[in-house]
């Protein structure tokens, strides 16, 4: 699969990485060896990038993660993970003595004495604001706890803070056709300063998959289920903010558009993919199958250009009022 840099940091990945918040069971349970399954599919289909974060599963994705490599060690695999949500969402936690417990902890889950990549997990607006973080984050650097660090955002003005930050090697923005702002206010802004950027929730929590309608049910302990209010977290983490039954409209007629020989997750990763500044996207799987049809993107051939404009048309009338003046 190809690789793309990460150029404040001199890392590379894979085009099509793997989100691994499914296997921390925040989307229902999922138990060990299919999640080792996941890994090793991924894996074999030319995944170099594993995205996770402290807080999957109260560290069971970082345990799994390093359980897998620990078998695997002719791979070689950016493993990107946070810190940050295991306090009180308030800019005073964000100090040098948590960063290193919270350091100290992902270390020994992962098994490794300096992390690839260390992001911020959608912290308080105000830190992105704030000399001493990043302060605080070059000295993880310079103790090599760390090899790089990046943020995970909520909003594109997060973003933009972000990037003038001379330190910070990635950002992790939800981007996907249901998701588009970015495109015009941070990617470009991205490109010009060597910053990756790390697309998330790429199939808007499943809603782009099409496999959804206004009677799906989601299991209690699946975020689909408590947060689609924003009650737990930001609500534009869950199905991208979008209203659970506009979304599934609005998914119906976004299948649709999909090319022969596409299917309707891949059209929409094969998207996030071609668009200028992206590095990685990254898709969760909770089983095999999943993981290896997303990372067939990759290969797909270039989407036709009717059908990108049929999904910015389809954007602009059904999404765009609802998701772009909070994020």
């Amino acid at each position: 699969m190809d690789e793309r840099a990460i150029d404040r940091s001199g890392q590379r990945a894979s085009v099509v990485g793997l989100g691994t918040w499914q296997l921390g069971a925040d989307w229902g349970d999922v138990d060990e060896k299919d999640a080792l399954a996941v890994l090793e599919a991924a894996a074999e289909s030319g995944v170099t990038f594993f995205d996770t974060a402290d807080v999957y599963g109260d560290g069971r994705s970082e345990q799994t993660i390093a359980s897998f490599l620990r078998g695997r060690p002719d791979l070689h695999v950016l493993v990107a993970t946070k810190m940050g949500r295991r306090v009180d969402q308030i800019p005073e936690n964000y100090v040098l003595d948590n960063f290193r417990a919270w350091n100290d902890r992902s270390r020994r889950n992962l098994g490794v004495d300096r992390l690839d990549l260390v992001q911020l997990h959608c912290p308080p607006t105000p830190v992105y604001s704030s000399d001493e973080v990043f302060d605080a984050l070059d000295t993880l650097v310079e103790e090599e706890r760390i090899a790089a660090y990046g943020v995970s955002v909520e909003t594109c003005a997060e973003a933009l803070t972000a990037i003038a930050r001379p330190g910070v090697a990635s950002v992790q923005i939800i981007l996907n056709p249901f998701r588009t702002k970015p495109l015009r206010e941070v990617l470009p802004a991205a490109r010009e300063a060597g910053v990756g950027i790390i697309a998330r929730v790429p199939l808007a929590s499943g809603l782009l998959s099409g496999k959804y309608t206004k009677d799906t049910v989601f299991a209690a302990d699946d975020h689909r289920t408590y947060n689609r209010h924003g009650e737990a977290f930001d609500q534009g983490e869950t199905f991208s903010g979008v209203d659970y039954t506009t979304g599934v409209e609005a998914a119906a007629e976004f299948a649709a558009l999909a090319p022969e020989g596409c299917t309707p997750a891949q059209l929409a990763l094969r998207w996030i993919i071609e668009q200028p500044g992206v590095t990685t996207v990254i898709p969760g799987a909770r089983n095999a199958e999943q993981a290896r049809a997303n990372a067939a993107a990759a290969k797909l051939p270039e989407l036709p250009a009717e059908t990108v404009t049929a999904l910015r048309d389809l954007y602009d009338r059904r999404i765009k009022d609802q998701v772009e003046k909070r994020w």
